[in-house]
């Protein structure tokens, strides 16, 4: 039985907040982190699990702010494909979770990547594809993994949406359709304002509601530069909260998305530019962001990019001359400020919940590999080498 104390001593931390610490304590007790430090300030518990981490570095568990785990399942075909509903341009009542399958072998996956977190996003066919989801990926079923339900509200801008509805007669075979569409919906969400729709009534106007209200963000799939000046503009029309998913040409766009503080979730980075909205992605992007005062979370977009390589696009964006400290923190507490939840994850800090990584070396380094995984202080994967 694991103990409900554990001390991981000896460790080259990287907390994510502050400077990294060459041979740490981290103490875990009852799933949280209860002391982090020097190992010479950090006294151990009499009744602690000790956990001898010389020689690895220790970080919080990484975060994936976009993906399709659990509802594009993959070796399954058809029956493990919930990824698009696509059945009206407007699904916002539609929840994630709902389609989320625990047993994806994608969780597992992740889990061997030191991933312990990830976004779970409805897909792109429809303007309005539905509500989020922020999930551990560890869990028997999907209501024991959720850290955030709903985490925002899936949108999407550009070919994906025109593609799919210019063949359902929806009024939408255009960049101005689908703008029009999603303007429709907002509008008709504003116009139950003297009586807003309650959660529970099942309506696409409630969850837009809640996004009018700024309770949820708008996650707005954007991959061109003149996309994610569309979206600039519906966020300026309604007044919500906007985060930019996959960003390919946000980098055009740099200044002026940190003089508004608008967010990128950006990736895949890796891949071929199988669309043409992918003709201008660039490793570079996210240094770009970064150096421009944007905040930059990194993102496979898996299974377009299998999860386990969510480090190493982090490792190619430094190689493009991002920041090595900001690359890690684009796939750990960046995330977690995003969605709001930075008081549990993302960092190794007092009190948030018990997401630890041992690592074999670097993790910036390809050769480098997790060694030992705590979800909330259970062992959630461990190296055969361990």
């Amino acid at each position: 039985m694991t103990s409900s104390v554990i001390a991981i001593v000896g460790g080259r931390l990287l907390p994510m907040h502050g400077a990294p610490i060459e041979a740490g304590t981290v103490v875990v007790r009852d799933g949280r982190i209860a002391a982090v430090g020097p190992s010479a300030n950090v006294p151990l518990p009499a009744e602690a699990e000790i956990v001898r981490a010389e020689g690895c570095w220790v970080l919080p568990g990484l975060i994936d702010a976009h993906t399709h785990a659990g509802i594009e399942e993959q070796s399954v075909g058809e029956p493990g494909d919930d990824l698009n509903e696509a059945s009206r341009p407007d699904d916002a009542e539609l929840r994630v979770i709902d389609g989320i399958n625990p047993a994806d072998q994608a969780f597992e996956d992740a889990l061997a990547a030191g991933v312990t977190t990830v976004a779970v996003l409805p897909g792109s066919a429809s303007p309005i594809g539905g509500q989020t989801a922020l999930v551990k990926c560890q869990g028997r079923t999907v209501d024991e993994m959720i850290v955030r339900s709903p985490a925002g509200v899936k949108s999407a801008l550009g070919e994906n949406p025109k593609r799919v509805w210019a063949t359902r007669h929806a009024g939408a075979a255009t960049r101005p359709g689908i703008a029009a569409l999603i303007r429709r919906a907002f509008t008709a969400a504003q116009q139950a304002a003297s009586d807003p729709p309650q959660e529970s009534s099942g309506t696409p106007a409630a969850a837009l509601w809640r996004v009018l209200d700024g309770e949820l963000p708008w996650h707005q799939h954007a991959h061109r530069a003149d996309d994610i000046a569309t979206a600039l503009r519906l966020a300026d029309e309604f007044g919500y909260r906007l985060v930019i998913h996959h960003g390919t040409e946000a980098h055009l766009l740099a200044d002026i998305l940190a003089a508004r503080d608008i967010p990128v979730v950006c990736g895949p980075l890796i891949g071929t530019r199988g669309k043409v909205e992918l003709a201008g992605r660039t490793w570079r992007t996210p240094a770009v962001l970064h150096a421009a005062g944007v905040r930059v979370a990194i993102t496979t977009d898996h299974p377009g990019v299998p999860i386990q390589l969510l480090v190493l696009q982090a490792a190619l964006a430094v190689k493009a001359g991002m920041d090595r400290a900001a690359a890690l923190r684009a796939i750990t507490s960046v995330p977690a400020e995003i969605y709001g939840v930075a008081d549990r994850i993302g960092s190794l800090t007092v009190g948030t919940d018990a997401d630890v990584v041992l690592w074999s070396g670097d993790p910036l380094d390809v050769m480098s590999r997790p060694l030992l995984v705590y979800v909330e202080g259970r062992v959630a994967y461990r190296d055969a080498d361990w």
